[in-house]
C-alpha cells in the first residue's frame, strides 16, 4: 500500500532533533560522543514506523539504537514511538544509507538489523537485496570483530538467498530459525509486518550471522 505523503513531515524531523539526527554523516567514528557514552552501538536498516527499535532500546538501555529510514512519511511514525517510549539511547537517522561506511566508522558497530527488507524477487534486481555481497562488504566494514547480523522475515525466497550468500562470503550462521513463533521468544521484538505477518500464520525466519 502507498505510504500517504505528509507534508509537514520535514518541520516534524526538525522540531524533533534531539531524537533524529540531522547531519549524521558528521558524526562518523564519533557516535559515542553523540550518545554521550560507550555503550555497544546497533542499528537498524529500514527502521519503518519504529516498533522494534524503540521496543529493543526499552529491553536493551545499555546499547544505544540507531534506526534508519529513507521515507519522511513513514519515520514521523518512528519518531513519535521514540517519544512515546522515553528512552534516550535510540536516535533516529532519514537518509538513503547507499554506503553505511559514510555514517560509521570500521569498527564503530556492533549489531545490525534486517527487519522485513524488500526481497526483490526478481534476478535482475538482485543487486537491491540488502544480503547481497556488496552489502555484506558495507556491514563487515563498519562491525566490530565480534558483531552480529540479524535478519528476520516472511519471505522464505529471501531467506534461503540469504543463507547461500551468508555462506558464500564466509560468514558464521550462529542461528536459524525457520518459525521463530512456534516457540515464542521472550526476548523478540516484534516490528509492525512481523505482528501483521504472524497473525496470518506465516511463519517468520530469523537467523543470526557474523564475519568471525
Amino acid at each position: 500500500m502507498r505510504t500517504r505523503h505528509k507534508p509537514w513531515a520535514d518541520d516534524y524531523l526538525k522540531e524533533n532533533n534531539q531524537i533524529v539526527e540531522l547531519d549524521p554523516f558528521q558524526h562518523k567514528n564519533s557516535w559515542a560522543e553523540v550518545f554521550g557514552n560507550d555503550n555497544p552501538i546497533h542499528i537498524e536498516i529500514g527502521t519503518g514506523k519504529g516498533q522494534f527499535i524503540a521496543g529493543m532500546a526499552r529491553q536493551h538501555p545499555d546499547i544505544n539504537f540507531i534506526g534508519i529510514e529513507l521515507v519522511k512519511s513513514i519515520i514521523v511514525s518512528a519518531v513519535d514511538k521514540v517519544k512515546d517510549s522515553g528512552q534516550d539511547n535510540v536516535l533516529l537517522i532519514n537518509e538513503d544509507a547507499k554506503d553505511l561506511r559514510e555514517l560509521f566508522g570500521e569498527n564503530e558497530v556492533s549489531g545490525v538489523y534486517l527487519n522485513f527488507s524488500d526481497p526483490w524477487p526478481k534476478t535482475r534486481h538482485e543487486k537491491r537485496r540488502l544480503t547481497f555481497h556488496t552489502f555484506l562488504e558495507q556491514y563487515k566494514g563498519i562491525l566490530k570483530e565480534d558483531g552480529e547480523l540479524t535478519l528476520k522475515t516472511d519471505n522464505r525466497g529471501l531467506f534461503e538467498y540469504s543463507l547461500v550468500s551468508f555462506s558464500q562470503y564466509g560468514m558464521k550462521l550462529k542461528e536459524v530459525n525457520l518459525d521463530l513463533h512456534k516457540e515464542e521468544d521472550p526476548l523478540n521484538i516484534k516490528t509492525e509486518y512481523e505482528e501483521k505477518f504472524s497473525e496470518k500464520g506465516f511463519p517468520i525466519y530469523r537467523c543470526k550471522t557474523s564475519f568471525s
